[in-house]
Order: structure tokens, then sequence, then C-alpha cells
């Protein structure tokens, strides 16, 4: 019989090998952080002050810099502390608050990718019922439906995830907490999860993805059926940064959140959680930003 033991603390061990380098990794992270606080800060507040951004495409762009920095706020400092502190621990709570916000915010982004990916397809596929289709109230409903799934996607994963059994390992080979470090460290059966972020991964991730390809078929297709190459670029230029975003989330969520745990390497994802967790964070602002001639011309 296994001996189930409550865990009031986790050990994170995702740095402890990297003794010698943990103060250069404290300033190598803290760097793109703080670029990703002022740059996602900066376009939050000119998209609400310029009326000229005041448009469904500023409206959800505003939305996806916020939720940045919340995702990149719930595992990045306590990274920065792991990484100077000689005592690397976590409380079960929260272990429990900081996994329950992180996929909050990860399943969020996805869903809202996949709205600005149809803000994107009626304002090049049906300019002359934009506004009509567009309107203020649709807005709020998709981003509320956005956060709604995310948290709600959260909460089951949360759940299923905390009532399996530990029993006494509370070493976490991992930076923070998330599903497969912790599904690796339960002694109990944990068939059910895998099943469970399968299926929710598919709908959380894989099918807003597949619902941007789509829209990118239609949006592009019709681009080039534009006779003017003015135009043509102009269209073109409205989709790049949000293509450009799309590629850099599910480039690297494919393998942390999406893709099956049982073709998943643990020593892969952490790497690759790394990169997503302090990468990601640093280039979103400049996609947003300097690809956008409107927001530099606010700022």
């Amino acid at each position: 019989m296994v001996n189930e033991t409550a865990l009031s603390e986790f050990l994170i061990l995702g740095s402890s090998s990297l003794q010698e380098l943990q103060l250069l990794l404290f300033f190598v992270f803290l760097a793109p952080y703080i670029f990703n606080l002022v740059g996602n800060t900066s376009i939050i507040i000119v998209a609400s002050l310029d009326p000229q951004l005041h448009t469904p495409m500023y409206f959800f762009l505003g939305n996806l810099s916020f939720l940045d920095i919340c995702y990149k706020t719930t595992n990045v400092p306590q990274m920065l502390v792991h990484l100077m502190a000689k005592r690397k621990s976590i409380t079960h709570a929260g272990c429990v608050i900081q996994l329950y916000f992180l996929l909050s915010f990860v399943g969020t982004v996805c869903i809202l990718l996949a709205a600005m990916a149809y803000d994107r397809f009626v304002a090049i596929c049906h300019p002359l019922n934009y506004v009509v289709i567009m309107r203020k109230a649709l807005c709020l409903r998709l981003a509320s439906a956005c956060w709604a799934s995310g948290f709600l996607n959260s909460a089951l994963h949360t759940y299923f995830t905390f009532h399996l059994p530990f029993c006494g390992d509370n070493q976490l080979n991992y930076f923070f907490c998330d599903i497969p470090p912790l599904l690796k460290l339960s002694c109990g059966d944990t068939s059910l999860n895998r099943i469970i972020l399968l299926i929710v991964g598919v709908i959380i991730g894989w099918t807003p993805l597949v619902f941007i390809v789509l829209s990118y078929v239609y949006i592009i297709s019709t681009i080039l059926k534009i006779r003017s190459n003015e135009r043509r670029q102009e269209a073109f230029s409205t989709c790049t940064s949000h293509l450009a975003i799309v590629l850099l989330h599910y480039g690297s969520c494919i393998f942390t959140c999406v893709w099956p745990i049982s073709t998943y390497s643990l020593e892969k994802d952490r790497l690759i959680s790394v990169l997503y967790s302090i990468i990601t964070p640093m280039l979103n602002p400049f996609i947003d930003t300097f690809r956008n001639k409107f927001i530099k011309g606010a700022l």
C-alpha cells in the first residue's frame, strides 16, 4: 500500500544544477521581464488614451498585453527569487494558486488570438460591414468569453491535478508549478489527468489554432485579389504582428500545454518553459510596437 503524505510545500529544483550561473541568470531573466512590463504597459496606456486607437483591433491588443503581463508575473518573479535564495521552495497553497493563474492566462491567450483573427477576417474580407459587425458590445462579449473559457479550463485542470495523491517526494524538477512535473511527482493513477489534458488541450489549444489558420486562408486569398499593390501591402501589414505573435505563442505552448503528455519530455519542456517565460515577453511588445505605425505614431 502506498503511503500518501499531505505535502505542505514543494522544493523547486529547476535551477539547482546551475549554481555557478545563478547570478548571471538572475539578470538575464530580470531584463526581459522589465522590458515586458514597460512595453506592454505602454501599449495599454497608449491604446487607452489615443482616440485613434479606440478600435476592436487595439481593444484586443490591449487585452493581449494585459494577459502577457499577468502570465509572466505569475512565474518570473518567483524564478528570480529562487535564483538568489538558498532554499528554493513554494507552499502547497502557493503552488495551487500559481498553477491556476498560469493555466488561466495561457488558455485565455489561445482563445483571444482566435478572436483577433476573426477581427482581421471581418476587416479584410467584409470591410463594408466591419463597423456593423464588430460593434463594441460584440467585442466585449468576445473578450469576456475568452477570459471565462481560460479560467474555467484552469479550474478543471487545477482541481484534478491537486486531487492526486503525493507520497512524500516534494522535489519538483522544474522552475515553477506546472501540470507535467506535478503529474510526474504524483504516486497515484494519472491516466484521467492525461485524458483531460489531451481533450481540453484540443478544445482550448488546437481548435483556436485551426480557426486562426482557416481565417488566414480566407484573408490571404482576399488580399491576393486586391489589384492595388499599395492596398495589398497595407492589408498584409495589419496582419503581420498578429501572425508573428501566434507563431511565438503556439511555437512553445504547443509543447508545454497542448501536446499529448504521453509524448512529452520533462527535460526538454523545462527548457522550453524558460524560453517561453523569458524570450516571448521581450519580443511581444517589440512586435506590437515596431510593426505598427499607428502605435508608433501615438507613442
